[in-house]
């Protein structure tokens, strides 16, 4: 059986225990605790080098870690993942600009709010933070104005990556009230069969 190390409030987690819960697929889940460090000692630095979560480990004890990466692992032969050679490469399009345009504004503005002290030093980049986090927003919203989803016109598992953050954005300040077709989005995904909360994963 697969094994997940990951933190219960991690959007990146929260990720692999959706596509998990979409796939209908059994998985072993161990709680650690990235908060306070634990990803940077020795036991788990041998699961990872990079020393963070998630990581899933396979059945045959190989880890696998960083959560797209893990995505593309668990979809690959479904629907998630389209065969068609551009619908493939758009999908992982939008995944890279999760990485790195969405997920360290969104995401980083989440982590400040719920898990820095008030007078931490980082507390002032908030505002710069949410700025480039509504920056994305819009490319997203400008694209689902036209788009049911975000590559192959289907569910992919650039949706479920992009999901992840994406509708815990408040929790760091960065309102969704101005994106009416991420909304809809939003809504399109909760409505996909399997589809389990963060809070029930």
């Amino acid at each position: 059986m697969l094994t997940l190390y990951d933190n219960h409030d991690s959007g990146n987690g929260y990720k692999t225990r959706l596509m998990m819960a979409l796939l209908d697929i059994e998985y072993t889940y161990v709680e650690v605790d990235s908060v306070n460090g634990e990803t940077r000692k020795g036991p788990f630095l041998e699961k990872n080098l990079n020393g963070r979560i998630p990581v899933l480990e396979l059945d045959d004890g190989t880890y696998l870690p960083e959560s797209n990466a893990i995505l593309h692992y668990l979809g690959d032969g479904t629907s998630f993942v389209p065969t068609d050679r551009l619908d493939h490469a758009r999908t992982l399009q939008w995944m890279f600009f999760e990485q790195y345009t969405h997920e360290p504004s969104v995401a980083v503005a989440r982590f400040i709010v719920r898990h820095l002290a008030p007078d931490h030093e980082r507390q002032a980049t908030l505002p710069a933070i949410r700025q480039s986090g509504h920056a994305a927003l819009a490319i997203m919203e400008d694209h689902l104005k036209d788009n049911d989803w975000f590559a192959a016109n289907q569910p992919t598992i650039a949706d479920i990556s992009l999901f992840a953050y994406t509708h815990m954005a408040e929790d760091g300040g960065i309102g969704l009230s101005d994106y009416p077709a991420i909304n809809s989005w939003i809504a399109r995904v909760r409505q996909l069969p399997g589809f389990v909360a963060l809070e029930d994963t």
